[in-house]
């Protein structure tokens, strides 16, 4: 959209993004408590968790506008407070809250932030790509959700950066609209642009992250690929369906790498793993119970999530 994809692999170079023990806290209580991860470039990674878990306040020390209590971060070989000018340079953010002057025409939105930059990207190609020039002359409070979303990523692109922030993105928008953001981030990524993405919808970071660290009481509970993540969970696969006879509870329990046994209705739901199903399955054959409606499916990113988030019993 902007930039030219780096010529070279990523893999050669250093992370864009390093983070190595962030900590701060407010009023004497850890937000971040030694998070730690290294974004590579041209890649999207996400940061999943729950409220309050600490993602915000790790971008916000990313882009500069908090200041860390203790901890190393970088991008770009920056540093974002010392440097914090430098890093405005190669860095745009969406922030989780984004306000404009009512007022403000999308025309004079671009307008004014391509005035920030020394070098700012093209705004007119940039707003075609993003359906906003039927929408030059119309007030920001006259935008739709999506709409107005769509000019936050103009606005974050604008300086032509090579690192894109977007925190919560697609909140309050409806299934459409959501989608049509995720195809527009995947357009940034292949312009060359690295996205450092927040969200807590599972299925945007499973379908558009490259890489996702879940972060869980102001700590990094996992990172990995969302595959990677999948296979962590308790119940990587899922089997139901609904027997001609009845089961015995103790056959149930007694199946191997088997995680959790539901039954609503009539019907059995297993979570497990590839070995769980295959044994399920000659359960039924030994017993000559037929299943009916029988779904094998893989466990989600939800699951996995669940699983890493879970509370501890008291």
């Amino acid at each position: 959209m902007c930039r030219t994809p780096p010529a070279r692999d990523p893999r050669s170079m250093a992370p864009v993004i390093e983070v190595t023990d962030l900590r701060k806290s407010y009023g004497g209580r850890a937000a971040v408590d030694g998070v730690s991860f290294a974004v590579e470039e041209g890649e999207i990674f996400g940061i999943l968790g729950p409220n309050g878990a600490g993602k915000t306040t790790t971008v916000e020390c990313v882009e500069g506008l908090r200041v860390p209590d203790a901890g190393r971060v970088r991008v770009a070989g920056l540093d974002p407070v010392a440097d914090q000018e430098q890093v405005a340079r190669v860095l745009g953010a969406q922030l989780q809250q984004s306000e404009l002057q009512p007022k403000l025409t999308v025309r004079e939105a671009l307008e004014l932030y391509a005035a920030f930059y020394p070098r700012p990207a093209d705004w007119r190609p940039l707003a075609e790509r993003l359906g906003l020039t039927p929408k030059l002359d119309s007030r920001f409070a006259r935008l739709s959700g999506g709409q107005q979303q769509r000019l936050f990523i103009a606005l974050a692109l604008i300086g032509d950066p090579r690192i894109v922030v977007l925190d919560e993105l697609t909140t309050g928008l409806d299934p459409r609209a959501r989608r049509d953001t995720w195809h527009l981030i995947e357009d940034v990524r292949t312009s060359g642009v690295t996205v450092l993405l927040v969200t807590h919808f599972m299925e945007e970071a499973q379908r558009l992250c490259d890489r996702i660290a879940v972060i869980d009481k102001g700590q990094v509970a996992a990172l990995d690929t969302p595959t990677g993540l999948i296979r962590r969970s308790a119940g990587a696969t899922v089997v139901s369906f609904t027997p001609s006879a009845p089961l015995a509870e103790p056959d149930l329990y007694a199946l191997p790498a088997l995680a959790s046994v539901e039954h609503r209705d009539g019907r059995i739901t297993l979570t497990g793993t590839d070995e769980t199903v295959n044994a399920v399955i000659s359960l039924l054959a030994r017993h000559h119970v037929t299943a009916h409606q029988l779904r094998v499916t893989d466990a989600t990113l939800d699951d996995a999530f669940l699983d890493l988030t879970k509370e501890e019993a008291v």
